[in-house]
């Protein structure tokens, strides 16, 4: 089982203090925060082709590099990156080839009820005041979704206004960046 393997790693881990060689400490070396999407294969590649090391940046990491809400989760923690450790830049990061791009939330609703989660469950998020279908709903194109939600960074209330928010496209194979909203 996996948690089984994590757990005897981590116990080496600890004894070998293997720890030693990354510690930093909670305020970012280059003063930003960097939302990014989930992906996988941005794990290491987009650390190393923007030159980051462990504790340079603090990174936020959401389906598709998408806020969808003004006052969620994601949005709290980039207020806190702001105000209290010492962000003084948002970069927004998407990527080509995203499981995002043209993504309904059709798809993944119908897994659901493959899963067991019945109409009355799925009606319920619709009556909470969210729309189940526009919340679970991708993007047209990688460059629109960074665009959208950079958007929604600079717009934000909470938030200086001369704060620079970056917008880039990633090449997954290659690290290659793209520059789609200069934040100066």
């Amino acid at each position: 089982m996996l948690l089984e393997d994590f757990v005897r790693f981590n116990e080496q881990f600890v004894k070998e203090e293997k720890y030693k060689s990354i510690e930093t400490d909670s305020f970012p070396n280059k003063n930003a925060v960097i939302l990014t999407c989930m992906d996988p294969r941005l794990e290491e590649l987009l650390p190393q082709a923007l030159d980051l090391k462990n504790g340079d940046v603090h990174m936020i990491k959401t389906a598709g590099a998408l806020l969808t809400d003004p006052y969620d989760s994601v949005m709290r923690s980039l207020l806190m990156a702001v105000y209290d450790l010492r962000a003084d830049e948002i970069f927004v990061i998407g990527h080509h080839d995203c499981q995002m791009t043209g993504y309904q939330s059709k798809e993944i609703i119908e897994r659901m009820e493959v899963q067991g989660v019945d109409q009355h469950r799925l009606d319920s998020i619709n009556n909470n005041e969210k729309d189940l279908h526009q919340w679970l709903h991708g993007f047209e194109s990688v460059e629109d979704g960074v665009k959208t939600t950079v958007e929604l960074i600079q717009k934000h209330p909470l938030l200086p206004e001369d704060l620079p928010v970056h917008g880039l496209v990633m090449d997954p194979a290659t690290g290659k960046i793209d520059i789609v909203v200069f934040g100066y």
